[in-house]
Protein backbone atom coordinates (compact mmCIF):
# COMPACT_ATOMS: atom_id res chain seq x y z
CA UNK A 1 0.00 0.00 0.00
CA UNK A 2 1.34 3.41 -0.96
CA UNK A 3 1.17 6.38 1.45
CA UNK A 4 -1.28 9.09 0.49
CA UNK A 5 -2.17 12.20 2.49
CA UNK A 6 -5.72 12.44 3.67
CA UNK A 7 -8.04 11.99 6.60
CA UNK A 8 -8.53 9.13 9.02
CA UNK A 9 -11.88 9.04 10.75
CA UNK A 10 -12.93 6.72 13.55
CA UNK A 11 -16.47 6.32 14.82
CA UNK A 12 -17.34 4.44 18.00
CA UNK A 13 -20.76 2.93 18.55
CA UNK A 14 -22.43 2.00 21.82
CA UNK A 15 -25.57 -0.12 21.79
CA UNK A 16 -25.91 0.44 18.05
CA UNK A 17 -25.80 4.25 18.23
CA UNK A 18 -22.97 6.61 17.44
CA UNK A 19 -21.18 7.35 20.72
CA UNK A 20 -17.99 9.21 19.73
CA UNK A 21 -16.01 10.18 16.69
CA UNK A 22 -12.60 11.67 15.95
CA UNK A 23 -10.67 12.72 12.86
CA UNK A 24 -6.92 12.89 12.23
CA UNK A 25 -5.71 14.75 9.15
CA UNK A 26 -2.41 14.78 7.34
CA UNK A 27 -0.61 17.97 8.24
CA UNK A 28 1.57 20.27 6.25
CA UNK A 29 4.80 21.85 7.42
CA UNK A 30 4.68 23.90 10.63
CA UNK A 31 4.02 27.57 9.82
CA UNK A 32 2.96 29.28 13.01
CA UNK A 33 2.24 29.11 16.72
CA UNK A 34 -1.23 29.42 18.21
CA UNK A 35 -1.91 30.40 21.82
CA UNK A 36 -5.02 30.23 23.97
CA UNK A 37 -5.56 31.07 27.63
CA UNK A 38 -7.80 29.31 30.09
CA UNK A 39 -9.16 32.77 30.97
CA UNK A 40 -8.62 36.42 30.02
CA UNK A 41 -8.65 38.01 33.49
CA UNK A 42 -6.78 37.19 36.69
CA UNK A 43 -6.63 38.82 40.11
CA UNK A 44 -3.75 41.21 40.81
CA UNK A 45 -2.93 39.48 44.09
CA UNK A 46 0.42 37.92 43.18
CA UNK A 47 -1.11 34.43 43.44
CA UNK A 48 -3.65 34.05 40.64
CA UNK A 49 -2.53 32.01 37.62
CA UNK A 50 -3.43 31.75 33.95
CA UNK A 51 -2.58 28.65 31.90
CA UNK A 52 -1.59 29.31 28.28
CA UNK A 53 -1.60 26.47 25.73
CA UNK A 54 0.76 26.83 22.78
CA UNK A 55 0.24 24.78 19.60
CA UNK A 56 2.59 24.29 16.64
CA UNK A 57 0.28 24.40 13.61
CA UNK A 58 0.34 24.18 9.82
CA UNK A 59 -1.16 26.72 7.41
CA UNK A 60 -4.63 25.18 7.95
CA UNK A 61 -4.37 25.51 11.72
CA UNK A 62 -3.96 21.77 12.29
CA UNK A 63 -1.62 20.85 15.17
CA UNK A 64 1.56 19.08 14.02
CA UNK A 65 1.48 16.03 16.31
CA UNK A 66 5.17 15.21 15.87
CA UNK A 67 6.44 18.81 16.25
CA UNK A 68 9.16 19.38 18.83
CA UNK A 69 10.09 22.98 18.00
CA UNK A 70 11.93 24.99 20.65
CA UNK A 71 9.64 27.75 21.90
CA UNK A 72 10.92 30.95 23.57
CA UNK A 73 8.54 32.73 25.97
CA UNK A 74 8.69 36.43 26.84
CA UNK A 75 6.37 38.46 29.03
CA UNK A 76 5.60 42.17 29.29
CA UNK A 77 3.42 43.99 31.75
CA UNK A 78 2.22 43.09 35.20
CA UNK A 79 2.90 39.38 35.28
CA UNK A 80 5.66 36.79 35.47
CA UNK A 81 6.23 33.39 33.91
CA UNK A 82 5.99 30.88 36.75
CA UNK A 83 6.61 27.75 34.70
CA UNK A 84 6.62 26.15 31.29
CA UNK A 85 5.94 22.52 30.49
CA UNK A 86 5.12 20.19 27.63
CA UNK A 87 3.95 16.91 29.17
CA UNK A 88 7.06 15.00 28.11
CA UNK A 89 8.16 12.86 31.08
CA UNK A 90 11.70 12.67 29.66
CA UNK A 91 12.12 16.47 29.48
CA UNK A 92 14.22 17.58 32.44
CA UNK A 93 14.34 21.29 31.62
CA UNK A 94 13.53 23.14 34.88
CA UNK A 95 9.95 24.40 35.09
CA UNK A 96 10.95 28.11 35.47
CA UNK A 97 12.75 28.02 32.09
CA UNK A 98 11.51 30.47 29.47
CA UNK A 99 12.48 28.01 26.72
CA UNK A 100 10.67 24.71 26.16
CA UNK A 101 10.42 22.25 23.29
CA UNK A 102 6.96 21.36 22.10
CA UNK A 103 5.91 17.76 22.74
CA UNK A 104 3.40 16.27 20.31
CA UNK A 105 2.97 19.80 18.97
CA UNK A 106 2.02 21.30 22.34
CA UNK A 107 3.55 23.35 25.12
CA UNK A 108 2.28 25.19 28.20
CA UNK A 109 3.16 28.45 29.93
CA UNK A 110 1.83 29.37 33.37
CA UNK A 111 1.79 33.06 34.27
CA UNK A 112 1.07 34.80 37.56
CA UNK A 113 0.01 38.36 38.25
CA UNK A 114 2.28 40.72 40.12
CA UNK A 115 0.90 41.71 43.52
CA UNK A 116 -1.32 44.80 43.34
CA UNK A 117 -0.26 45.52 39.74
CA UNK A 118 -3.24 45.86 37.44
CA UNK A 119 -3.25 46.07 33.67
CA UNK A 120 -2.19 44.06 30.67
CA UNK A 121 0.07 41.01 30.74
CA UNK A 122 1.32 40.08 27.27
CA UNK A 123 2.84 36.64 26.72
CA UNK A 124 4.67 36.11 23.43
CA UNK A 125 5.67 32.68 22.11
CA UNK A 126 8.35 32.52 19.38
CA UNK A 127 10.00 29.67 17.51
CA UNK A 128 12.60 29.85 14.76
CA UNK A 129 10.98 29.82 11.32
CA UNK A 130 7.40 30.07 12.64
CA UNK A 131 5.07 33.05 12.96
CA UNK A 132 4.95 34.07 16.63
CA UNK A 133 1.79 34.35 18.71
CA UNK A 134 0.67 36.50 21.63
CA UNK A 135 -2.03 36.45 24.24
CA UNK A 136 -3.14 39.31 26.49
CA UNK A 137 -4.35 38.65 30.03
CA UNK A 138 -5.74 41.48 32.17
CA UNK A 139 -4.68 41.66 35.79
CA UNK A 140 -7.54 43.23 37.78
CA UNK A 141 -7.70 44.42 41.37
CA UNK A 142 -9.19 41.88 43.72
CA UNK A 143 -11.87 44.31 44.91
CA UNK A 144 -12.95 44.99 41.31
CA UNK A 145 -13.37 41.30 40.53
CA UNK A 146 -15.32 40.62 43.73
CA UNK A 147 -17.49 43.68 43.08
CA UNK A 148 -18.40 42.45 39.59
CA UNK A 149 -19.05 38.95 40.94
CA UNK A 150 -21.43 40.43 43.52
CA UNK A 151 -23.36 42.38 40.89
CA UNK A 152 -23.67 39.36 38.62
CA UNK A 153 -24.99 37.22 41.45
CA UNK A 154 -27.38 39.90 42.66
CA UNK A 155 -29.06 40.52 39.31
Amino acid sequence: MRYEPGELKVVAYKKGEKWAEDVVETTGKPTHLEVSADRNEIQADGKDLAFITIRVADSSGVVILNANNLIQFTIKGNGIIVATDNGDPTDFVPFPSHKRKAFNGLSLAIIRSKSEATGAIILTAKSLGLKEAQVVITSMSVECIFYFDHIEKKY
